[in-house]
């Protein structure tokens, strides 16, 4: 009997073994704790270890020469390997082929006109603009001196279509409403540099700007930073005043400073100040790329995109400030990502077609 019950343990303990599952992200620069990208796709990880019961790892790049050691270190010890951020882009079409039996995830990475895909990559990219699209429409319904701003990193697509949706939803607004809220925008041309974009959302400041959206990493950490100091003094509140406090000054003093987050939901970095999050879902694209990579049957290699009506981009629900916007302009916002999803509005996915953008003729069934 006690043979009997040693030998199923042995083969429990085999078979454990045997169906054990790692998965090992590999972060950009910005690394654990930037409150933004990797911190937004580490917790679609974490999510993959509850829910899936797998093993997970994380690898931080400090710099841009650790991705090659760092990709290659995540495939020899794992069964799949997330790889965040678009700056990885070449290293992993590289490293990929060279462990064709691991599956690799890219967020956020997609191939250059005539790059290849390799067959064991699936690559998770956002219609970033559908996000941004609400954030502008809601930003330009929002300010009070008719000017809004916005402070990107570094003037890549995944960055650029943030500002394009953007624009799209104060152009749109403006046409609705036939106002003329206009829009300041700069690059700071780095992603880590959290006092170099606060410096810049002053400047915006004080240019006239009282709502201004980054797309710009911990970067823009600055520019939230900026609106929560100017914010705070503008209400005559203490930094660490609390949020019905700062609602009642808000109503009191009939103005306010606001950031726009991006990427996740950063809303709670300054309670009150952040008016909401442009979103990209990397939470849910790194779980389920994870998930399929569990099943051959499952993984789809090459391109993912997500958008609004995959729930892969979206505003946040603004816990903190959705008093402080008057509920129509919800209403109105919901109808018009419900247009977006039905094909009937097209944001630009580009700055530079803005100019020739057409906003098409809209009634709100309300």
């Amino acid at each position: 009997m006690k043979k009997l019950i040693s030998m199923v343990l042995t083969v429990v303990m085999l078979l454990s073994v045997s169906f054990a599952f790692k998965a090992t992200m590999v972060t950009d620069v910005g690394g654990i704790g930037d409150k933004s990208f990797n911190d937004g796709t580490w917790q679609g990880v974490l999510r993959a270890r509850d829910e899936l019961g797998i093993e997970i790892e994380v690898l931080v790049s400090k710099e841009q020469t650790d991705y090659l050691p760092n990709l290659t270190s995540a495939a020899n010890n794992s069964d799949v390997v997330i790889a965040v951020g678009f700056m990885m882009t070449d290293v992993l079409f590289n490293v990929a082929p060279q462990f064709p039996d691991i599956k690799f995830i890219g967020i956020d990475i997609e191939p250059s006109p005539g790059q290849i895909i390799p067959s064991n990559v699936a690559c998770y990219v956002f219609n970033e603009h559908e996000a941004s699209f609400a954030a502008g429409y809601l930003a330009a319904s929002t300010t009070k001196t008719g000017k809004v701003g916005f402070v990107g990193g570094v003037a890549v697509p995944a960055v650029t279509k943030f500002e394009a949706g953007y624009l799209a939803g104060v152009k749109v607004y403006n046409e609705i409403h036939n106002d003329n809220v206009q829009v300041l925008s700069g690059y700071a041309n780095t992603f880590n540099d959290p006092a170099l974009g606060k410096n810049m959302a002053l400047t915006q400041m004080e240019q006239g700007a009282d709502i201004i959206f980054h797309a710009a990493g911990p970067t823009g950490n600055g520019v939230i930073s900026a609106a929560h100091e100017k914010g705070a003094s503008l209400l005559g509140l203490p930094s660490n005043a609390p949020l019905e406090k700062i609602i009642d000054k808000y109503y009191e003093v009939g103005k306010n400073y606001f950031a726009i987050g991006v990427d996740v939901d950063q809303d709670h970095m300054a309670p009150g100040y952040v008016l909401t999050s442009a979103m990209k879902r990397v939470d849910t694209a790194a779980f389920e790329g994870i998930r399929s990579a569990l099943s051959a049957r499952t993984f789809s290699s090459g391109l993912q995109r997500l958008g609004l009506k995959d729930d892969g981009a979206s505003i946040t629900p603004m816990k903190y400030t959705r008093s402080m916007v008057p509920l129509r302009f919800f209403a109105e916002i919901e109808y018009l990502n419900y247009l977006i999803k039905q094909g009937e509005l097209e944001v630009p996915s580009e700055p530079s077609k803005i100019g020739a953008f057409e906003v098409p003729k809209i009634t709100f069934p309300f």
